[in-house]
């Protein structure tokens, strides 16, 4: 994972910021669930086009009544009686959906009445128009991909398609989750750096009062301690990728570069937008584009809120609060 970091940390970096390294995310960390557990034809099938970058993949999961509670998934696979299923449902926040020609899909086969994270089982299906309505949602910002809403109405799927074991594909996307984490700490990262290296050479450029307004140290601390947040949360984000990479647990790492990194982000991109004053909230320069997709980095896939929970509970011990 280390090397899929870096390459979206630099796409991000460049400018690009999430509309570029979004593009590429989803076919990096999207289809590790079937690298995991997914049988050999499905590997043998799909793999090697993703490798190449013949094929994109969208990811459904969130649905508009099961977001961060995902045990509420109502979207249904029903065996047909010849060995595959019928898929009826809904999904939203559906990224690439328009692009892409296959979706790995939550679904629930079964009912459990002790934990309802079981029952859910995981498939990698065709985007078939015929019983598929695919809904771009407009939204503030990350607009090169499109979040979609999309309806099954009947979608068949053949019993291959099914990912690793019936009624464990939440427990198989959770092998996904870490690695998503830390792509988007990358992103995150990449995201403040370009912030604050164009409020620099703006801060350097601009002369108010016979001196670059850099010199005031009401625009140069907020840039330095920028600078300084965006550094030590891409250290965690290397930790993580490094002990994801040497086969150890880091969920504690995953989740912390998550949440400092989007904190981060978002704080050198409003000190960009500040430092610029009124050009900065102009689409010529571009920071107001990375504030609006720095913002989003503190609400998907996960929000900060949930990230604390999950640390205090897993790493601190303390008692569930929701």
């Amino acid at each position: 994972i280390t090397e899929a970091a870096l390459v979206l940390n630099r796409v991000a970096a460049s400018g690009a910021a999430m509309n570029g390294s979004t593009a590429l995310h989803l076919t990096m960390f999207g289809l590790n669930p079937v690298v995991k557990f997914g049988n050999e034809r499905l590997k043998n099938t799909f793999l090697p086009r993703a490798a190449s970058g013949d094929l994109h993949v969208a990811f459904g999961v969130t649905e508009p009544d099961a977001g961060t509670d995902t045990g509420r998934i109502t979207t249904r696979a029903v065996e047909d009686g010849a060995g595959g299923w019928i898929i009826t449902g809904r999904k939203i926040w559906t990224s690439k959906a328009l692009e892409s020609e296959v979706v790995l899909l939550l679904v629930r086969t079964d009912h459990d009445d002790t934990n309802r994270l079981n029952g859910l089982s995981l498939f990698l299906v065709d985007l078939d128009p015929k019983y598929v309505d695919i809904r771009p949602i407009p939204k503030a910002g990350r607009n090169a991909v499109a979040s979609c809403e999309v309806a099954y109405d009947g979608l068949p799927a053949e019993g291959w398609r099914m990912v690793g074991e019936r009624g464990r594909g939440f427990q198989h996307i959770l092998h996904g989750i870490n690695p998503e984490r830390i792509l988007l700490s990358a992103m995150a990262c990449g995201i403040g750096e370009v912030a604050v290296r164009r409020a620099v050479q703006y801060a350097n450029e601009r002369i108010v009062f016979d001196r670059p307004i850099g010199a005031n140290q009401a625009i140069a601390h907020p840039l330095a301690k920028a600078h300084m947040e965006l550094g030590a949360a891409y250290q965690m984000m290397r930790l993580a990728a490094w002990r994801y990479d040497n086969g150890l647990n880091c969920a504690e790492e995953a989740n912390t570069a998550k949440y400092l990194a989007a904190e981060a982000s978002y704080f050198a991109a409003d000190q960009a937008v500040q430092t610029l004053g009124g050009l900065g909230y102009a689409t010529e320069y571009h920071v107001e584009r990375y504030w609006r997709e720095a913002r989003l980095q503190r609400l998907a896939p996960v929000s900060q809120e949930m990230t604390c929970n999950f640390i205090a509970q897993h790493v601190l011990g303390l008692p569930r609060s929701y």
